[in-house]
């Protein structure tokens, strides 16, 4: 599979989902979450973290900038959010050239401040309140998403 989706997920369906990932997914795995603020992004993170064996409170990495955490199976969750970057070349003070070479799933909330710096095999996960930006202001908690796969990343479970 390259593409998924569009695909419309309530929370509890975007949560069970994450948690497949996790816990299926061949390592080493990066995917890159894009989305508006309030689009899921760290509701999936979390599940995709706990589904991989995570225990434990998972906080938002915003001002931490990066959480490494040990799952299962000997897998390591790192859950990085690039919003407050300022600057691309920031990331390297995280570790970013290590990232993905071992077994580990890397979680990366707004990948767009280091878009030059993504590695190439990786999946774009899309998410999107439906109606955003269009003024309808939906309080569902339904989100649609949308998955791309960039280079050999490794195959994704189905929502």
């Amino acid at each position: 599979m390259s593409e998924l989706g569009p695909v419309p997920l309530n929370e509890l369906q975007l949560t069970a989902w994450g948690e497949r990932v996790g816990a299926l997914i061949d390592v080493p795995a990066v995917l890159a979450l894009r989305g508006e603020l309030g689009a899921g992004k760290s509701v999936f993170a979390r599940a995709v973290a706990r589904g991989a064996g995570v225990h434990g409170p998972l906080p938002s990495p915003t001002f931490n900038l990066v959480f490494v955490y040990q799952g299962a199976r000997g897998v390591d969750v790192y859950h990085l959010d690039l919003y407050r970057l300022e600057h691309s070349a920031e990331v390297w003070e995280l570790g970013w050239r290590e990232l993905g070479d071992g077994p580990e799933i890397v979680l990366i909330e707004w990948p767009e401040r280091a878009e030059a710096l993504l590695p190439e095999d990786r999946w774009d996960i899309y998410l999107e309140k439906p109606g955003s930006g269009s003024g309808s202001g939906s309080d569902s908690d339904v989100r649609v998403v949308r998955a791309v796969r960039r280079g050999e990343a490794p195959e994704l479970p189905r929502p």
